[in-house]
């Protein structure tokens, strides 16, 4: 279970570090409405740029304390239940703009994993 749980952090935060740092700036099939980036999808959404700022801070410093968690192990349930909260807004936003459910899929799937980070 320890390994699966490993994979889960990787995963979670590989991903979140991926969307914020890599590919901020580029159209993914994910993107809320009809945004070409991270700055035009919280814009979609009704929410402010500073707003952007704040949840990409939260969002990457999370991940990078999820990849600490493995080291470090009483890390892994704060920055899990820290990402989970922050992906269940995103599922909200997604719902709010009236997304597909395939554009919402990601934020579920993370929100998954981070539940099963914290409980387990």
């Amino acid at each position: 279970m320890e390994y699966i749980l490993i994979a889960f952090q990787l995963i979670v935060a590989l991903g979140i570090l991926n969307v914020w740092m890599l590919r901020s700036g580029k159209a993914t099939p994910f993107r809320g409405g009809d945004a070409k980036n991270l700055r035009e999808e919280f814009a979609a959404y009704g929410l402010p740029f500073w707003f952007m700022c704040v949840v990409g801070v939260l969002k990457v410093s999370l991940a990078v304390a999820l990849i600490a968690a493995i080291w470090i192990h009483r890390a892994a349930q704060p920055a899990a239940i820290g990402l989970g909260v922050l992906m269940l807004g995103a599922f909200v936003m997604h719902l709010k703009v009236k997304d597909p459910i395939k554009k919402a899929l990601p934020s579920i799937a993370v929100l998954a994993m981070c539940a099963a980070i914290a409980l387990l």
